[in-house]
């Protein structure tokens, strides 16, 4: 090596040391003001739970996807005092909310393609997979009573968290790592907006609808029948699921919706009433592909390697319970949770490899955590780093840039090496 490389080698670590060094220790100042800002963000979470148990318990418990949203808004501003600025919370939330919002108001289009709903395919399906019986009049003969067990609080409870989860979800990841709460809404729009575009072009109608009508009601593949909205009590041969066989005493002898049934046995009506008004209030023929089914599955998914190993049977079994919770109370055929589940691999398969290939180009300086590996950089100042001296900047400051990495000239290919 040259003597003027030599030297330029020299001046390297004298670029790098500056970055080493110890950090200064906190003023008395700055630790005061840290201690008051914790006390601050403390005081203002608690006000937060506070409001939001008071109006749960005045109102009711939110279930309207604005109004979580907002909880969850209001609450991260209050947890970001004294750590991150604030306004990232309208910033990162906002176009989300619009993006859930959009998909809200496009659930209409489903009824402006006009396409004939499917009714009775699904009931075919189940009963080839389960050899003759329909999974949904199976369960209700065995298991439903005349009043709710304490495991019916399980699975309203179950069903319920499909409105609540997945924002609790990216509201904790948001705290710990905007990279993955980005990476979780990726997944979250692409497989709402998926089931979405399928709904449109595919509308079929749930085991509860099924059970209120009859073949003669359903001809011409209507989206909304007059049937839908009686009850099941009456319909002859239990309407197209079929009759129930049996029957716990005092149960009805008929299928019936029963995803808000628990609430009863804790005396939450009020929660039970507003679920119910607003399952009227929504695409009713939207059960292919069973989105509560693909969503359970793409959470567990998205958190498996996320989380300790302890965790991951309870990740298992909310998608299993989820499954179970859904046949049960005839929100859905078994035939839409497979699909579901399948929509759920092919987003998160889609997403992955697009976010694969996205980091797949030049490795990026971040200025946060360094440069990635591979990374070479040459200072802006060129006095620092002489010409034909190759150096890693892994733990360079944000000052240097991206530059083809030069090598001297007695190394290149055909050089003849110095004596």
């Amino acid at each position: 090596m040259t003597v003027d490389a030599l030297e330029a080698t020299a001046r390297v670590p004298d670029l790098l040391r500056r970055h080493r060094e110890p950090p200064e220790p906190p003023s008395d100042s700055a630790d005061i003001r840290r201690r008051r800002l914790t006390l601050i963000r403390r005081a203002a979470v608690t006000t937060w739970a506070v409001a939001i148990v008071f109006r749960t318990f005045t109102a009711g418990v939110a279930f309207n996807r604005e109004l979580i949203l907002l909880y969850i808004a209001t609450g991260l501003v209050a947890a970001s005092i004294g750590r991150r600025k604030m306004l990232m919370v309208v910033r990162d939330w906002l176009p989300f909310a619009v993006v859930l919002l959009v998909y809200d108001v496009s659930r209409g289009a489903a009824s402006l393609v006009g396409t004939p709903t499917l009714w009775q395919w699904q009931v075919g399906v189940d009963r080839w997979l389960f050899f003759g019986n329909v999974p949904t009049v199976w369960l209700q003969e065995r298991l439903k009573l005349a009043d709710p067990p304490w495991w019916e609080v399980v699975i309203s409870t179950v069903y319920m968290s499909f409105f609540v989860l997945p924002y609790v979800v990216a509201g904790v990841l948001w705290l710990r790592s905007r990279d993955d709460w980005k990476a979780f809404v990726r997944r979250f729009v692409a497989l709402s907006f998926a089931a979405l575009a399928i709904y449109i072009v595919l509308p079929a109608a749930p085991p509860w609808a099924a059970a209120r009508c009859k073949s003669t009601d359903i001809v011409a593949g209507p989206s909304t029948p007059t049937c839908m909205f009686g009850t099941p009590h009456g319909v002859p041969d239990g309407g197209l699921l079929g009759s129930m066989q049996i029957a716990r005493p005092g149960a009805n002898e008929f299928v019936e919706r029963i995803s808000t049934r628990g609430w009863e046995t804790m005396h939450l009506h009020v929660a039970r009433d507003l679920v119910n008004s607003g399952q009227v209030s929504v695409n009713m023929v939207a059960a292919i592909p069973s989105l509560h089914s693909a969503l359970a599955a793409m959470v567990a998914a998205f958190l498996w390697r996320r989380v300790k190993r302890r965790w991951r049977p309870l990740l298992a079994a909310y998608v299993l319970m989820m499954a179970f919770t859904l046949v049960y109370s005839a929100e859905h055929y078994v035939i839409d949770i497979l699909l579901g589940w399948a929509l759920a691999a092919a987003v998160l398969a889609a997403v992955g490899g697009y976010e694969s290939r996205r980091s797949s180009g030049p490795p990026q300086y971040d200025r946060q955590h360094g440069a990635a590996p591979g990374f070479r950089a040459v200072s802006r100042d060129p006095d620092r780093c002489a010409e034909g001296v190759r150096w890693h900047a892994a733990d360079a400051a944000p000052d240097v840039v991206r530059a083809p990495v030069r090598t001297h000239p007695a190394h290149q290919k055909g050089a003849r090496p110095d004596r």
